[in-house]
């Protein structure tokens, strides 16, 4: 690994601590627009990507299985808004989606039926309707990906850590579901949103996310990383 800034424990709980204030702008509100990002919000996420561990190359082990992530959406995980009686995948709706409508399914008596939707990587909006096809039109994506998780640390994480992570409000927002199945679990390296205003966002959230759970990042990501918080 290169690339790491030597941090005391006490300096790096401090980073963690303004990371963590700074996430919690980000996901406020994907929809409709970018929030502006306060300059020392954005200076401590660039501070916070100096300090995490580079690799040169990512490596991908055959034995990343989706199963270690714990059962998809589960409300059984120590994640923020866990535990409240809706899956993760109906929580997120119900946070980025707009002139919502509520049914109750089995999963959540307080459903999102029916929204709109802004993809915060296209711009473009989406008709949600709940029923066939409404799972393919808008998605949940997990801004760092799972397997692209494992590759960088959470391989050796225990399996409660493992299941919030893929849990974590943090590192989910709700697109369209084609720019999901384009980016699959590319890092900052190989894809970036394609709408540009939303790659400060996109950028704040990744490094928060790798900061907290402690991950690596691959090294070709590290300068898209950087030329989008310069952006912000």
């Amino acid at each position: 690994m290169t690339g790491r800034v030597a941090l005391s424990p006490r300096a790096w709980l401090s980073l963690l601590a303004w990371v963590t204030i700074t996430v919690t702008v980000a996901v406020v509100a994907v929809w409709p627009s970018q929030p502006h990002m306060p300059h020392r919000d954005v200076a401590a996420v660039r501070t916070a990507l100096s300090a995490v561990p580079v690799v040169a190359q990512r490596a991908r082990p055959e034995h990343y299985d989706r199963a270690a992530f714990g059962t998809a959406w589960a409300d059984g995980s120590d994640a923020q808004d866990a535990g409240n009686g809706c899956d993760t995948r109906n929580d997120i709706l119900d946070r980025d989606l707009r002139d919502k409508t509520y049914v109750e399914v089995a999963s959540c008596p307080r459903a999102v039926g029916s929204g709109e939707l802004r993809s915060p990587y296209t711009g473009e909006w989406i008709d949600f309707r709940r029923g066939r096809g409404s799972g393919a039109d808008v998605q949940i994506d997990h801004i760092v990906p799972l397997s692209y998780a494992w590759d960088m640390g959470a391989a050796g994480w225990e399996a409660a850590t493992r299941l919030r992570f893929a849990n974590d409000p943090a590192n989910l927002v709700a697109v369209d579901g084609d720019s999901n199945q384009d980016k699959s679990d590319s890092p900052p390296s190989a894809w970036m949103p394609r709408r540009t205003s939303f790659a400060c966002q996109y950028a704040v959230q990744f490094v928060t996310v790798l900061v907290t759970y402690r991950l690596s990042v691959d090294a070709g990501s590290v300068p898209v990383l950087r030329r989008s918080l310069d952006r912000c």
